[in-house]
């Protein structure tokens, strides 16, 4: 026994000695890379010998060893980094499980606790749990069969025309709020409309009527511009600083021809149109429908005039909620302002709906307005162009007026002193000459052109504002002010005060000294600013 523990211990300290030298050496290894004495040593036994190449070769030699061990270095620093960062993730993903597992005991608790209290309900109701277990069976397998039912239908029902019979089966229309237009039309008989009223009398009416009335004050400028604005766009744009009255103007306006306006409140979360004109849910197969799209639909019935305010309308980008309803406005062929709500028509659709697809009325004007401060955003060209764009930038001074009634006008009377205006007032050709002649000098200075679009409003704008009681140089000067010099607030004025200065002059050679104040005033305040 004593030979082979003596033969033991000597083969075991063999082992251990061989593990102490791997450790050892590496050891020695580490210290001897890094070794700078002996490093020192060897740099100078060597010196001695060395000429201005070997200096150069020795020190990039050097710096190559430092930077290599620098680079393995950093190389163990990220793996060690990463083992951490995985480390932690795994540790998270493990308190993660962990708490779905209490989530997860914790339901199947207060669903053995449910399971209690339902037992108790239903002992102290005298039912027994059979019987119990009886009737929802029975109900269940009647949800069943109807929606079987249901689906089987709207399988076979994928033709136009069809898919009505998911409601129809119950009686009900998917436009609940249209259809009630439909019934409130049905036995309709069209009111006595004012039809004696000139255009200058509408406005003297209707500022005098919100003086009594409403207690609002307007210049007589701001309604010429607003009746004339309607004669040239159906979208009108008010902006100012708050409190001028710019949603007052508006809904004043509606309480004077008797029919109430709309007014959409635009929200900072509104992206498309669905904010405005509703949706349809596929889940409920009903449309969810608003005011708006109520009052648009209400106005292909009658013969009012009909305005819907969109109020604060740049608290939101007016060219996403308003986009196809801008592009709409623009098409030449009024037949072919068609919105489409849906893209197929039911057997009980409201009547003016056809193929999914609503015909936009004539006498329906948008009404935005706009305030100018750090909350909203700035409305881009594609709206100002198909805007007009009134500014009420101070507060209306108070006067009195005579107590006056409101005036039921209609659309027709209104369309056709359009007309008349337009007929009678048209924009001269020497003030077209001269406009030609500025428009040739803006381009050739400031880089600046104003199309088609601009001359065709100018052409309804100029002609009723003179039959409003205004003259035909000062509706130019408001359009030119309004619609092609505030283009010039997007160049970099700064560099181009001359140019400003030379079109002031311009103005007053062209158009005569004590005219065109609009745009003098505005020329006057891009200098200031800029």
């Amino acid at each position: 026994m004593s030979g082979f523990l003596s033969w033991f211990f000597e083969f075991m300290q063999s082992i251990f000695d061989g593990f102490i030298m791997i450790f050892s050496g590496l050891f020695k290894g580490i210290v001897q890379i890094f070794n700078i004495v002996e490093f020192a040593n060897i740099f100078s036994r060597h010196i001695s010998s060395f000429n201005a190449l070997d200096w150069v070769f020795s020190i990039l030699a050097i710096l190559i060893v430092i930077s290599i061990w620098i680079l393995i270095g950093y190389l163990i620093y990220l793996r060690i980094r990463r083992y951490i960062r995985l480390r932690k993730r795994l540790a998270s993903q493990e308190d993660l499980f962990e708490e779905i597992a209490d989530l997860h005991q914790e339901v199947m608790r207060l669903t053995s606790e449910k399971d209690r209290i339902l037992a108790l309900k239903v002992s102290q109701s005298g039912v027994s749990a059979r019987a119990l277990a009886e009737a929802i069976t029975d109900i269940t397998e009647e949800h069943e069969t109807k929606a079987a039912a249901a689906a089987q239908t709207a399988g076979e029902g994928e033709t136009e025309g069809e898919g009505a019979n998911v409601v129809a089966a119950h009686g009900e229309s998917r436009f609940a709020r249209l259809t009630e237009v439909d019934e409130k039309y049905l036995y309709f008989n069209p009111p006595e409309y004012v039809t004696d009223m000139s255009l200058t009398d509408i406005c003297q009416g209707f500022r005098n009527f919100a003086c009594s009335r409403m207690h609002l004050f307007y210049d007589v400028k701001i309604i010429r511009c607003f009746f004339a604005g309607m004669a040239s766009t159906k979208m009108l744009l008010l902006q100012g600083i708050s409190g001028t009255g710019k949603t007052s103007l508006p809904y004043s306006m509606g309480k004077y021809f008797t029919h109430d306006a709309t007014i959409a409140s635009v929200q900072p979360s509104w992206r498309d149109r669905t904010e405005l004109f509703g949706y349809f849910n596929e889940f409920t197969k009903k449309f969810n429908e608003t005011e708006v799209l109520k009052r648009i639909y209400e106005a292909s019935y009658n013969d009012d005039i009909n305005i819907i305010i969109l109020d604060e309308m740049n608290i939101a980008r007016v060219e996403y909620y308003f986009a196809e309803m801008l592009s709409i406005l623009e098409m030449p062929d009024t037949s072919e302002w068609k919105l489409e709500l849906v893209p197929s028509s039911w057997d009980n659709d409201p009547k003016h709906l056809a193929g999914g697809k609503l015909t936009i009325p004539q006498n329906m004007w948008y009404v935005g307005t706009a305030n100018n401060d750090d909350s909203t955003f700035s409305v881009s060209d594609k709206v100002y162009d198909r805007a007009l764009t009134i500014n009420l930038d101070a507060k209306g001074e108070p006067f009195d007026a005579p107590d006056t009634e409101p005036a039921n006008i209609s659309y027709a009377h209104l369309s056709s002193l359009f007309r008349e205006a337009i007929e009678k007032y048209p924009v001269s050709d020497a003030v077209m000459d001269k406009i030609s002649h500025l428009d040739i000098f803006i381009i050739e200075k400031l880089r600046i052109a104003f199309g088609n679009r601009i001359i065709k409003q100018l052409h309804g704008f100029v002609p009723v504002y003179v039959a409003c009681g205004g003259t035909e140089l000062d509706g130019v000067d408001y359009v030119l002010a309004t619609k092609v010099f505030r283009k010039f607030e997007s160049l970099n004025l700064s560099l181009m005060r001359d140019e400003l200065k030379e079109l002031d002059v311009y103005l007053t050679k062209v158009f005569g000294k004590n005219n065109m104040k609009e745009c003098h005033a505005y020329l006057e305040r891009l200098s200031k600013l800029y």
